[in-house]
């Protein structure tokens, strides 16, 4: 065999490999979405449990005056700020590059600092954009974080502004995944969805999108798994911590929390995203 019919023959194969074993090309699937979502479980309550460590430290949620680079004045809180600048240095190394990921403030720092990566693009174009940042931002501020943190001030604002972002940034993740639990029930059911998506049946939509059973499981099981990772260890196994009815302040967050986490904003604003998301399916 010539030099250039070997090296033409070595140049397929290598491209058959990558074709074979390049995650873009696994596609989207109802198993990558179950996946997806049961690690995210993990990442919530893990994420609940180290916001939950420190007290609510208020003055990092205060409003107060500064001046920003271009000299105009400006009101946010500590933890704003915090998110927005901590979001400018993650864009600039590539972290929204990623359909996954959604900043809560938007910004156009250049994507200059990490290897560049050919992310999959399994969401439809014309849907891409839905996302319910805000009102998780509400939510996590107003009504969950309460729920977390004790009464209190020890002063560690950063260390508590960062926990936020860890929060924020997981439940923004699982909830906005919602785009793509709908592109793959989509594809899985399309003549019918999209009858519903020509009329703009939004309850219909909600109704096919909608499994109580599933729901009810998932929502025992984070309530599980706070329980579980929510324990001090010792040599001897987990310490005792009581049922959830009686042990609640035992916990490192009460199971009962996280149960209502997912029961009243996380699985409702996912199917919110879904439905958005496939009222512009066909756009």
């Amino acid at each position: 065999m010539a030099a250039h019919s070997v090296y033409s023959y070595l140049l397929l194969c290598n491209a058959i490999t990558l074709l074979l074993v390049s995650p873009c090309c696994v596609g989207l699937g109802l198993d990558t979405v179950r996946d997806f979502l049961t690690r995210e479980e993990d990442t919530i309550v893990f994420s609940l449990i180290e916001r939950a460590k420190h007290p609510l430290n208020l003055p990092a949620y205060e409003e107060h005056a500064w001046f920003g680079p271009d000299g105009r004045r400006h009101n946010d809180s500590f933890a704003e700020l915090f998110v927005r600048e901590s979001e400018q240095i993650q864009a600039k190394a590539g972290r929204y590059q990623s359909q996954e990921e959604i900043p809560f403030f938007h910004s156009r720092v250049p994507f200059t600092l990490a290897p560049p990566y050919n992310f999959t693009t399994d969401l439809y174009p014309g849907a891409a954009s839905v996302n319910v940042n805000d009102v998780i931002w509400g939510i996590y501020f107003n009504e969950l974080l309460p729920l977390l943190a004790k009464n209190g001030d020890d002063g560690n604002y950063a260390v508590t502004a960062a926990s936020d972002l860890a929060c924020l940034q997981a439940l923004s993740r699982r909830i906005n995944y919602g785009r793509y639990v709908a592109e793959v029930k989509f594809r899985g059911d399309q003549q019918r969805y999209t009858a519903l998506i020509g009329s703009k049946n939004k309850d219909a939509l909600m109704k096919l999108l909608t499994s109580e059973a599933q729901e009810d499981v998932v929502k025992r099981r984070v309530e599980k798994k706070a329980m579980v990772l929510g324990q001090d260890i010792t040599l001897d196994g987990p310490t005792e911590t009581g049922d959830t009815n009686s042990g609640q302040s035992s916990f490192k967050v009460a199971p009962s929390v996280v149960y209502k986490l997912y029961d009243q904003w996380v699985i409702p604003l996912t199917k919110n995203v879904e439905v958005d998301y496939l009222l512009h399916r066909l756009d």
